[in-house]
C-alpha cells in the first residue's frame, strides 16, 4: 500500500491533520459484498477491529448504492472510486487476475452521508428532534450505523444540526442555516487547496492547450464556482442550488436552443403537384436533347411538309438490277 497527497472535499475539518489530504492507492484483488441482518438502532453491526470493511451505503448526492470502506474499528470512512478500462488484467505471481480495475480510496467526511438522513428525517418527521441512532437508520443499508462510530462525528454534528440535551441524552434535527455555513467553509478550504496546488480552473482549462501572448488568470469566482461543483458531488441537488445562492453566485444558464423547424401542415385533401413533372420523362428529354443540337436551318427544314418528297440519299443509292 502506497500513499500520495491529494485534494478531497470530503476530508473532515474535525479529523486530525494526519488524515487531511491523504489518498491511498491499492489493489484489492477480490471484493465480496454481504448484507448482514438488520440491527436494532442502538446496536452497531459487529466488525473486526483489525480488518477493514467494504460496504455499500447511500450516495449522499443521489441516494443510490455506492461502495465505501471503513477502516479497522470503523473509526474512518473512505470513498472508493474504481478506475476501469477494457482489456486490462493484473499479473499476480504466476496467475492472471481477470478483473483489471484499480481502486482509489480517499478519506471522506462521514457528515456528508449523515446529512442525507438528516434531511430525509426532517421532511418525514416535520422537524422533530430525534436521537441520531434513530435518524441514521436504513433497512437496505444496515451498515450506515457505523457512520456514528467514526471519530469526532458526535463532536462535529452540531455543524449541521440543532441540538437539545435532556439529561444525558442528546436530540438532533437538521438545520439548513448551519449546514450552509458549514458547506461554505468547505468551499473556502477547497478554494485554498486549489490555489496552493496550482489547479487550473475557469477559462484556463480551455486556453491551456493554445499558445497565446495574452496572460489568462483565474478569477475568484472561477475558483469558488469550481469548488462548489466539487462539493455538490456530495450533497443533494436542492441543497447544491441553495449553496449556490448562499455563495452569491449566479446560476449558469445554458444557451437558448434554436427554434424547431416549421412543419408543413398535414391535410386530408389530395395534394396537387406545383410543377409539371412530365417534362422530365425520358422521351421528352431525348427530343429536347436532339433539338438542342440542330442548327437554325435544320430546325426550319424540319417544319417543311415532306409529303411525297424523297430523301436526298435516295438519289445516290445504286439502282436495282433488272431480272433476266
Amino acid at each position: 500500500m502506497s500513499f500520495q497527497k491529494s485534494i478531497s472535499p470530503g476530508d473532515s475539518e474535525c479529523l486530525g491533520e494526519a488524515w487531511q489530504n491523504v489518498k491511498y492507492f491499492f489493489i484489492y484483488e477480490v471484493i465480496t459484498f454481504s448484507s448482514p441482518p438488520t440491527e436494532a438502532a442502538t446496536v452497531f453491526p459487529e466488525t473486526p477491529d483489525s480488518e477493514p470493511l467494504f460496504t455499500k451505503l447511500r450516495n449522499p448526492s443521489t441516494g443510490e448504492a455506492t461502495l465505501y470502506l471503513f477502516n479497522g474499528g470503523a473509526q474512518q470512512l473512505f470513498e472508493v472510486k474504481a478506475f476501469h478500462e477494457e482489456n486490462r488484467s493484473w499479473f499476480i505471481g504466476q496467475s492472471v487476475q481477470q478483473d483489471g480495475r484499480l481502486l482509489f480510496v480517499t478519506p471522506m467526511d462521514p457528515l456528508f452521508l449523515i446529512l442525507y438522513y438528516l434531511i430525509k428525517a426532517d421532511k418525514e418527521q416535520q422537524g422533530k428532534f430525534q436521537p441520531l441512532d434513530q435518524v441514521v437508520l436504513d433497512s437496505d443499508y444496515p451498515n450506515c450505523l457505523l457512520l456514528l462510530k467514526c471519530a469526532d462525528v458526535k463532536q462535529c454534528i452540531h455543524h449541521i444540526t440543532e441540538v437539545k440535551e435532556i439529561g444525558s441524552q442528546k436530540f438532533h434535527k437538521y438545520s439548513q442555516e448551519k449546514t450552509l455555513k458549514w458547506l461554505k467553509k468547505k468551499v473556502s478550504q477547497t478554494v485554498k487547496a486549489l490555489k496552493s496546488n496550482n489547479i487550473i480552473v475557469g477559462e484556463r482549462v480551455y486556453a491551456a492547450t493554445f499558445i497565446s501572448s495574452k496572460q489568462i488568470t483565474d478569477t475568484e469566482e472561477d475558483y469558488v464556482r469550481y469548488a462548489h461543483g466539487l462539493i455538490s458531488e456530495y450533497i443533494p441537488e436542492d441543497l447544491s442550488k441553495e449553496l449556490l445562492k448562499y455563495l452569491g453566485l449566479p446560476e449558469l444558464k445554458s444557451p437558448a436552443a434554436e427554434p424547431p423547424l416549421k412543419k408543413r401542415k398535414l391535410s386530408d385533401a389530395p395534394v396537387e403537384p406545383e410543377e409539371d413533372y412530365t417534362k422530365f420523362n425520358s422521351s421528352n428529354l431525348k427530343t429536347k436533347k436532339a433539338n438542342s443540337k440542330m442548327s437554325a436551318a435544320q430546325k426550319a427544314l424540319a417544319k417543311v411538309d415532306k409529303t411525297g418528297m424523297k430523301s436526298i440519299s435516295a438519289f445516290f443509292s445504286s439502282k436495282p438490277k433488272a431480272s433476266k
